[in-house]
């Protein structure tokens, strides 16, 4: 998707959510004439109005609700993922692999890890180590 689509996109869902050029440009921090531009050039784009504006009103039209109703939650989605992805910043994210024996396992790595406050985001396998046979190696 090409960055002015998607900037239009948004510009519209603001609108159309405030009701209101001067609240949905005040929300995304551009001039109200930058907004209108924007939307005309969406709707120009797309060659069908989205918007019924009057002197004291802004509401979608058919299309605009439609729209609305399309992009609106999926815009959402990726606005919450984005917001967690963002609490991970900080926290050690990596894999590793611990070959061990179940003893040492439980009585040196578990607690190890209790006590970094890392046990309930590791997944520890422990697996039996078979002996190896005679003339291999």
């Amino acid at each position: 998707m090409q960055r002015r689509n998607l900037t239009g996109l948004l510009a519209f869902l603001a609108v159309a959510k405030e009701r209101s050029f001067t609240k949905a440009a005040a929300k995304l921090g551009v001039s109200q004439s930058a907004l209108s531009h924007t939307i005309r050039e969406v709707e120009e784009r797309l060659g069908i109005r989205l918007l019924t504006r009057t002197t004291r009103s802004v509401a979608p039209t058919d299309a605009g609700e439609r729209l609305l109703r399309t992009i609106g939650p999926r815009l959402e989605e990726i606005e919450a993922e984005l917001a967690s992805l963002s609490e991970m910043r900080g926290k050690p994210a990596a894999n590793f692999r611990i070959t061990t024996g179940e003893h040492a396992a439980e009585a040196v790595i578990w607690p190890a890890f209790s006590l970094a406050d890392l046990r309930k985001r590791v997944r520890l396998g422990v697996r039996e180590e078979r002996p190896r046979s005679e003339g291999t190696r």
